[in-house]
């Protein structure tokens, strides 16, 4: 259903964490803050990508007042250690660190704020400790089935033409059959020039289909974890079954969740959050947002978010 917004909805004032710190788990040392208040309703925010980290802006979706939010930077990505690393770096060591992390931090349940990528940890997450779960609010379903990989790599160009020609066409002739082997073999190679350029290509496609209004973002060593994660997990499909998370949804169903899409969002098109809310039952709600893609911050998006986390939270 379509979800009515408020034009003056904004992000809360820019704030500074109360804690910052890392959390060492292997050969990686993860970043986390905490903002809001210490004993507010606590909810993990998990960011896209795989691999784009978190920004100051993602701690102003939170209410100061109301909320005790915790930012991770998952394994490779921003303030994290060692930085674009793909070792040891799978859906189970990242559902595994957000356990610890939780621990860590002497949490109870929490709720989860994810999209895109965010959403599919999050489910993931859920999946596997449900006990500590008090909710989700979820944007952009992507559910990492080997469908999804393919239309971000080959069909978004039907509605990004101009774009797809760019991703593609930085290959050479010969490798663009096979568009994921010819990148990761770039982001892999020992040649930091080549692995940039690669990078570059890679965060300019998908950053120009993010939006209903195509931008052009990023640099190429900025896009580095994000577009070398995202190759790796894509490479491995994501390291779960397709239909791993649809068929475990039964194990969340008793939670409220708030699922957010944007109706133009072409990365992760509707019809994956329509398919998610209607296995989850009636605890879900379903927001297509008509003048938005996939950001979190076009128009009524972030409306749509923050009324659902506030929902969440007083169903608890």
């Amino acid at each position: 259903m379509p979800y009515p917004y408020e034009e003056t909805t904004r992000l809360h004032a820019p704030n500074q964490p109360w804690d910052t710190g890392y959390l060492a788990r292997g050969r990686h040392k993860l970043y986390y803050e905490q903002c809001g208040v210490e004993d507010g309703v606590a909810v993990m925010f998990l960011h896209g990508g795989p691999g784009a980290g978190c920004s100051p802006a993602h701690r102003r979706m939170f209410d100061p007042l109301k909320y005790r939010a915790i930012l991770l930077d998952q394994r490779g990505c921003g303030r994290s250690t060692p930085y674009a690393c793909i070792e040891e770096n799978t859906t189970q060591d990242l559902v595994e660190d957000i356990e610890a992390l939780r621990v860590h931090l002497g949490l109870g349940k929490i709720i989860l704020f994810g999209g895109s990528w965010g959403s599919t940890l999050a489910l993931c997450y859920g999946i596997a400790y449900p006990e500590n779960v008090a909710g989700f609010v979820l944007r952009g379903i992507f559910l990492g089935s080997q469908p999804e990989i393919d239309w971000f790599l080959y069909d978004m160009g039907r509605f990004f033409p101009e774009a797809h020609k760019d991703f593609v066409e930085f290959l050479p002739k010969a490798e663009r059959d096979n568009i994921l082997d010819a990148y990761l073999k770039r982001l892999t190679s020992l040649s930091s020039g080549d692995a940039l350029s690669a990078a570059k290509a890679w965060a300019s496609y998908e950053n120009s289909c993010a939006t209903l209004i195509s931008q052009q973002r990023g640099s190429g060593d900025g896009a580095l974890a994000i577009s070398l994660i995202e190759a790796h997990y894509f490479k491995h499909r994501c390291f779960i079954n397709d239909n791993y998370i649809i068929e475990s949804v039964n194990r969340l169903s008793h939670l409220p969740a708030v699922i957010v899409n944007g109706r133009h969002d072409v990365i992760c098109p509707p019809f994956t959050a329509k398919a998610l809310h209607d296995k989850w039952g009636p605890k879900s709600q379903l927001h297509l947002i008509d003048e938005a893609g996939h950001s979190a911050f076009e128009t009524g998006m972030l409306a749509a978010l923050l009324r659902g986390l506030d929902k969440v939270s007083a169903s608890r």
